[in-house]
Formats: structure tokens, C-alpha cells, sequence
């Protein structure tokens, strides 16, 4: 006889929608290694040798080569608890030129703070990076592996905050989770869904 499991790790299926799926695209800027990723892929970017403004056109031209299709972009915000970090103006920058990059080409773009994306997608405002990938095996059933597994899950996790805020979630949450959304800066719905 088998004991049966303490917890269902079967994934939900996301509800079907009418229509053709918006493209939502995640981004977790970066100047070493930026990840992106969406529902169906993800990926990085990053910049080799190059640093100041060659390394700020490199990563805008090649962020933006991710972002140009997509109907919503949305940004991880910046992380104010990293202080003795260095290079803080220099991404802050990049971080501005994404925005207006986004904002020249009429693409709607949201920012969420990272403990508001840890809580959405790990369940925890303070999860770690191994927490953020065990979430997206548990959840969504995605694996990241390699040296930009965690920019690439991260990435994953912005795109799947998008879809959930437009109301297709890629997975079904629990409603706590779901809120930790409700405090991000979000465009006008109407801006995304009209595209």
C-alpha cells in the first residue's frame, strides 16, 4: 500500500482565454547578465568586457531586440537593501534608458519591487534565488539551470506577474500570493489589451 502525498505538486493548467495571448515579456536588468523570458522561452544578455556607455548601448540594443514584439513589459524594480553594491548610477541608467526606450515605441511597461515579485512567485517577500527556482519547478514546472539560471528564472517569474495581472494567469496562486502584485506600479490595462 502507498501513502498518499502530503502536498499535490500536479501543476493547475492555466485557464483558457479567448483569443490570442498577449505577448508579456520579463526583464531583470542587469549589467552583467540581464534575464529575460516570457510564458514559452527565456534567455540573457550580457555584455562581455564591454563598460560605461559602450556596455549601456550594447545592453539597450540587445535588451531591446527581446522587447520590441511584446504588449507588456515588466520591469524588476531596483533593490534598495544591496547598498555597498557598485555600479548603482550606472544601472539606475540603464534601468531609465529601457524605460524610455519602452516609452518611445509605445510599449506599456510595469515595475515590480523584487520582495513584491518573491512573494508573488515564491511565496516568500525575502525568497533566495534556489527558493525562486524551486517555485518555478513546483509551480509552473520549469527547470533553470546554467550560469544565468536564476537572471533567466527571474526574468520568467516578471512575465508570469504580467499575465497573472492581466487576468491569464500561467498557473493558479493562492490569493496571498496573487496580492503581493496589487502595490506595483501598472500601466493602463486598456494601453496593453488594445494593442
Amino acid at each position: 500500500m502507498s501513502t498518499p502525498p502530503l502536498f499535490d505538486t500536479e501543476v493547475p493548467a492555466a485557464p483558457a482565454a479567448a483569443g490570442p495571448r498577449p505577448l508579456v515579456v520579463g526583464a531583470d536588468l542587469s549589467l552583467r547578465s540581464t534575464g529575460l523570458g516570457s510564458a514559452d522561452w527565456t534567455d540573457h544578455v550580457r555584455p562581455k568586457a564591454l563598460r560605461s556607455h559602450p556596455r549601456l548601448a550594447f545592453l539597450v540594443q540587445e535588451i531591446g531586440s527581446f522587447l520590441k514584439n511584446a504588449d507588456l513589459v515588466v520591469l524588476e524594480g531596483p533593490s534598495f537593501g544591496h547598498a555597498g553594491q557598485g555600479g548603482h548610477e550606472e544601472l539606475a541608467g540603464l534601468r531609465v534608458m529601457i524605460q524610455h526606450w519602452l516609452w518611445r515605441r509605445e510599449i506599456p511597461y510595469a515595475v515590480v519591487p523584487p520582495s513584491s515579485l518573491k512573494l508573488f512567485f515564491a511565496g516568500y517577500g525575502k525568497a533566495s534565488k534556489a527558493q525562486m527556482r524551486a517555485a518555478a519547478e513546483q509551480w509552473y514546472g520549469r527547470t533553470f539551470e546554467g550560469p544565468a539560471a536564476n537572471d533567466e528564472c527571474d526574468g520568467f517569474a516578471l512575465s508570469a506577474a504580467g499575465y497573472h495581472w492581466l487576468g491569464l494567469p500561467l498557473v493558479e496562486l493562492p490569493d496571498r500570493q496573487s496580492k503581493a502584485l496589487d502595490g506595483c506600479v501598472w500601466p493602463d490595462r486598456e494601453a496593453v489589451t488594445v494593442r
